[in-house]
């Protein structure tokens, strides 16, 4: 019989051999999980063991149930303490939890889905409604106020912040429709000299506005103005302006000798 110390202190013997004992607590405990055969025991300390029992369901390989023991002094039998289900080295474990708010990726928003925006999140700041002047303002004015405000576009809780713009315009541009992309690098001009360029408004739009080709591949998307396709306006099709053959009956010149 495998015996283990993690303590100095000698093993106490009526605990060593409450084999039985301690395996009914763990039948008990597993119900159809299953106790397997006994695998040793730790020495925990004065009149303190636990028993190890191997799992046998198949979820759980390298998975054991420890039973650990105590003696009061002077009793003659030990008392169960508690049973854990208990990993050993390399037992099949779960992933490390990561929180949510961690896992969720670019994307994940699908139709039906809620994502909280985030407590203080950097990306966001306050934006201005008005809403601190509506209890010292008389109806008439708040109204008015409320009216400026939307008309000038600051009706909004939250606006974003320099560095949500910052993080916004890495993204995009690192994403596929970015300046350092292939189809940019052959494109035959920048989107920014195209007429199906829209730009954006506000900062962003410096940098960035949306495709409105429909034969493009980034219609409907937010482009850089240094990004490019073949879809460009300036593109002429080949056969625009071509010099034709002249006719092999010419029934279009007069003959002026007809007139003489």
């Amino acid at each position: 019989m495998a015996v283990a110390s993690t303590s100095r202190t000698k093993p106490d013997q009526l605990l060593v051999d409450a084999v039985d004992q301690a395996r009914s607590a763990a039948e008990e405990a597993a119900a159809d999980f299953g106790v397997g055969e006994h695998q040793g025991m730790v020495v925990e300390g004065d009149r303190l063991i636990t028993h190890r029992f191997s799992c046998e369901h198949p979820g759980y390989p390298g998975w054991s149930w420890a039973v650990t023991m105590v003696r009061a002094s002077r009793a003659r039998v030990g008392t169960v303490s508690e049973v854990n289900l208990i990993p050993a080295e390399g037992a099949l474990r779960a992933p490390r939890w990561v929180p949510w708010s961690d896992r969720i990726q670019a994307g994940d928003v699908t139709p039906g889905t809620l994502m909280p925006t985030p407590d203080n999140d950097p990306r966001l700041e306050p934006g201005y409604t008005g809403g601190e002047l509506a209890t010292d303002a008389d109806p008439a004015e708040w109204s008015q106020i409320r009216a400026v405000i939307a008309d000038l576009g600051l009706g909004r809780e939250r606006v974003l912040t320099a560095e949500g713009r910052r993080e916004t315009a890495e993204r995009w541009q690192a994403g596929p429709h970015g300046a350092d992309n292939q189809s940019a690098r052959q494109a035959p001009a920048a989107c920014v000299s195209c007429g199906y360029f829209q730009r954006l408004t506000g900062s962003l739009g410096t940098l960035f506005g949306a495709c409105t080709n429909e034969f493009s591949p980034a219609d409907s998307t937010v482009v850089a103005v240094d990004y490019g396709c073949g879809g460009h306006s300036d593109v002429v099709a080949d056969e625009r302006g071509v010099e034709l053959e002249e006719p092999v009956f010419d029934t279009l010149s007069i003959d002026q000798s007809l007139f003489d």
